[in-house]
């Protein structure tokens, strides 16, 4: 479901960050701890538009990542610690000392580099359908093999034939979710070095030297169905970050977070609200 600003008013815009153009839009401008949005691979942040409407009344912030959509390729590869950089300065250029932070799969991993680059910037840490990169575990052959290639944001047919293959989750059971992913990707697509630029960084990615060190109260959601990120990289992840649980989602495939929109916003909008004892450790 795609929001219009009849039904929930956005604000978008431009931020220049490390000579980086970011286009960002925020919903619900100003009403509670803002929820920053990282999202997938060569994905615009108009994807997470459905899960936002399920957000109720807080306040989120999505972008597109350097060469998605709107936000231009930059000249050079940029490695996950540059992404990084670039998302603790659109926090920083919005106004913001403190944000939550849920990344979902490439994105997943980019928030964990940015709570651990940037902890004072990071409160609370939801981490969907992602990886410690090197060292997690290898998700299907046959996914990660089409994963290689932005074709599914070109081509709305294409993605179709291979959402089963790719996504998992009985993504075929979600058809009006389908045809508007494929709609949205197609409109925002990534250019091919941008892709190619984000394929690199998390190749050679991994933040399992320094998770034991992340002190942000974390949220692992996966899905116990997903050919590109399989469970057991939820479980590595919370078995090493101190202040973490995991929620598996049975049946759960890679895009989770938005075939069960409503019931995984719930979940996180309780964990971000929840009170902990521990909340005040250093």
């Amino acid at each position: 479901m795609m929001l219009d600003s009849a039904t929930r008013p956005y604000r978008t815009g431009y931020l220049t960050v490390a000579g980086q153009r970011l286009r960002y839009s925020v919903a619900n401008e100003g009403r509670g701890e803002p929820l920053v949005l990282i999202n997938g691979i060569g994905a615009t942040g108009d994807l997470y538009d459905t899960l936002r409407s399920h957000m109720g009344e807080r306040e989120t912030i999505a972008f597109d990542a350097p060469g998605v959509h709107r936000s231009p390729a930059p000249l050079f590869p940029l490695t996950m610690a540059d992404y990084a950089d670039r998302v603790s300065g659109l926090i920083t250029g919005l106004g913001h000392s403190e944000v939550d932070l849920l990344g979902v799969s490439w994105g997943g991993a980019l928030a964990q580099e940015v709570a651990h680059r940037h902890p004072r910037k990071v409160r609370r840490l939801v981490l969907a359908a992602t990886t410690p990169g090197l060292g997690g575990a290898l998700g299907r052959p046959a996914a990660l093999a089409l994963l290689m290639t932005p074709a599914r944001y070109y081509s709305p047919s294409y993605l179709r034939r291979i959402a089963p293959t790719l996504y998992g989750g009985a993504i075929l059971d979600h058809p009006e979710l389908l045809e508007e992913h494929a709609r949205v990707r197609n409109q925002g697509a990534p250019s091919p070095r941008g892709y190619l630029y984000q394929l690199l960084a998390i190749s050679g990615f991994t933040s399992l030297h320094y998770l034991h060190r992340l002190r942000q109260p974390t949220l692992v959601l996966a899905g116990d169905d997903d050919p590109i990120i399989p469970l057991e990289n939820g479980r590595r992840l919370a078995q090493h970050i101190p202040r973490s649980r995991l929620e598996i989602v049975a049946g759960g495939g890679h895009l989770f977070l938005f075939t069960r929109a409503a019931k995984m916003a719930q979940v996180i909008g309780d964990f971000l609200d929840e009170q902990r004892p521990d909340d005040a450790a250093p």
